[in-house]
Parts: C-alpha cells; structure tokens; sequence
C-alpha cells in the first residue's frame, strides 16, 4: 500500500525532506503543479533538500544545469533556494545539517551522475544520506527505475507528494470506472507508443480516434500510399497495429493535409466528424497531437479536436504529454481540461496498465 504524505501526521516524519521532483520541461508548469506539496513540507518538516533532472546530457554540461531552475523556484517560493553545484555528498550533508529550519536547497542534475538512470545502490545511498525521509512527486519520471526514483526507497521512509497521488487518483478515475461514452485520441509521432493503451481499453472505450504516426500507420498497413509520413515500421508493432486496426472503435482520418508527400494534420471532415464523437464523451483521454503542431497551418485539427473537449463541460477530460500539454497552453485550453498529467510517457505507461518503477517502489 502505498503511503500518502497527504495522510501522515507530521510528527511522524519531522526532519529533512528530500523531495524528487520534475524540471524536464521548457517551462514551469510542472514546477507550479507540485507548489502544494512544497507548501506542506515547509509546514511539517524542517528543511527540504530538492533532487530533479533535466535532458540527457553525457556527463557534466552546462546548458542541462538546474542553476536557472533554482532562480526559479525561488520565485515561486518566495524563499532562497540554495542551489549546490557539485556531488561531495559530505559537505552537502554538513551544509544542511547546519543550515536554519525552513531552508530549501536544489542539488545539481541527477543525470550528470552515471549511477542515476543506472539505478544504482550506492548512489541512492548517496543521496538517501540527505534527508531523513523521501517524498517522489515526480510522476512524470516515475516510468524510469532511476537511483533517485526507485533505489533510494530502500534507505529511507518513502511518501507519495499531493501530485503524484492526485494523479494515481485521477488517471485511476478514467480506467476502473469511467463515465460512459469513454473516448480516447492518441496522436502523436510512434504508433507504438499507443498500443498498450489501446489494448487496454479495447473493452471500455467506445472510440478511439486516431491521428498522426498511429492513424498513418494504419494507413499504410491497408495499403495506402503514405509516401514520406511518419509511420511504425517495426515487424512486431506492424504485427499488432494491423490487429488493432480491425477494431470496430477505431475511428480514421477522413481525410488529411499533405505536405512534402507527408500527411501532416487531420483535414476539415475528420475535425468534424472527431467533433461529434467528443460532444457525446462523458470521459475523453487524449495523449499526443494529430498534427505537425510546430507550424500553424497544421496545428488546426489539434486546435479543433482541444476546443472540443473544451466545450464538452459534462465530460471528465485528461491530458497529458510535454508537447501535448505546451500546446493547449498557447491555446489558452490547459484550464478547460478537468486534469492536466505531469506525465508523457509515465502517462501512458500507466494508462496501458503497467506497473511503474517510481509508484511500485513506494507500496
């Protein structure tokens, strides 16, 4: 069972927090959504040692550094964050052993250090040595089996923070008993990417409609022609793709913007007919856009299908996903959803009903 910090008597875990958050994104909103659980630890604990990451840097580089998301913070905060630019784990312990109560401190990219994504033992001993317990509020890196999302729990009490248990619960809500009609779009460039949510909500959804890499794919599959565009092309995600494509729930583009010999955005019909199977929804899950969105003149059928959803005020809507997610914000629709997801991939994982490193970790 996994323990919510939201549900734990503060005197139960007095101390040092270190709190695994994060900053993978181009700007603060993922920072903004975990502000409560910050607010919560700055109440019941004495100090808090923050732990993120940034990119996929080789090594040591200065352009993935958490300097700038230490100012930052900071801002949100309304308090000095101290950033600490280097791993010499005993001075850094000795620097919050003896710093006053209330202090936050961010250390530098996880990812700079190979025993990070290497799950390693001794550097979550390492970073264990911190703090006196351990929140993960990081649910957009919970997919990983990362040293600080995973190993690190063998060393120290480990919470849920209030936004990965906000998202357990409302992710939850759309797969054990979602409202009816439930309706997924899934996008975006990997067809694969999709196929284990499509499986698992073979029997609950009532469609799923489908733009981008996984409608392109299953264009090609049946024959069509689909030039330069983004497709699976992998025997095995081909194998299963073709297989999920006879689903009588599975919704096609009409028709599509071409571009370069690629199809690069649903087309006016589909905008409508995708329209209609939204207005019915009572739950809507939409992961990756269903068009080149980086250029304007095919970002309208991702801007169509978000205003949609936005309307259906009687539907309880999720979105998630980076690109997904910076883009309902420029549109000025990220508030219109009833739950924006920290999460890309972690989001999807969860929805195909996997298990994930960073939230088994804590049972």
């Amino acid at each position: 069972m996994i323990k919510y910090l939201s549900k734990t008597n503060p005197q139960r875990i007095a101390g040092t927090a270190l709190l695994r958050l994060d900053f993978n994104t181009k700007d603060d909103w993922r920072m903004r959504a975990v502000l409560p659980t910050i607010t919560l630890l700055l109440k019941q604990s004495s100090k808090i040692v923050v732990i993120s990451h940034q990119g996929r840097p080789n090594g040591f580089e200065k352009k993935y550094s958490l300097r700038k998301n230490a100012a930052t913070l900071s801002r949100l905060i309304g308090r000095k964050v101290v950033f600490i630019d280097h791993f010499d784990f005993k001075k850094i312990a000795r620097m919050v052993q003896g710093a006053p109560k209330g202090s936050v401190f961010l250390l530098e990219n996880l990812r700079f250090m190979k025993g990070e994504e290497a799950n390693s033992v001794a550097f979550a001993k390492q970073l264990a040595s911190l703090g006196d317990f351990y929140v993960n509020d990081a649910f957009a890196v919970s997919h990983r089996a990362n040293a600080s999302v995973t190993a690190i729990t063998k060393f120290l009490p480990s919470y849920a923070g209030l936004e990965l248990e906000l998202e357990i619960t409302s992710l939850s809500k759309a797969m054990v008993h979602p409202k009816k009609p439930l309706v997924l779009i899934l996008g975006g460039a990997k067809a694969a990417d999709k196929l284990g949510v499509i499986k698992y909500f073979k029997e609950k959804a009532d469609w799923f409609l489908l733009g981008g890499g996984p409608a392109n794919t299953i264009f090609w599959i049946n024959g069509m022609d689909t030039k330069k565009s983004v497709r699976d092309t992998d025997p095995k995600d081909v194998k299963e793709m073709k297989n999920l494509s006879h689903y009588k729930s599975v919704v096609l583009p009409l028709d599509v913007k071409w571009s370069g010999g690629k199809m690069l955005d649903i087309g006016p019909k589909t905008e409508v007919l995708f329209g209609k199977k939204i207005a019915g929804a009572r739950t809507i899950l939409w992961s990756g856009p269903l068009g080149q969105i980086e250029q304007a003149k095919f970002a309208k059928g991702s801007a169509a299908v978000a205003r949609a959803i936005a309307k259906n005020r009687k539907a309880f809507s999720v979105s998630g996903g980076g690109e997904t997610v910076m883009f309902l914000k420029q549109y000025k629709l990220d508030k219109k959803f009833s739950f924006i997801s920290t999460g890309g991939g972690a989001m999807i994982d969860f929805l195909a009903g996997k298990k994930l490193p960073g939230i088994e970790a804590l049972k």
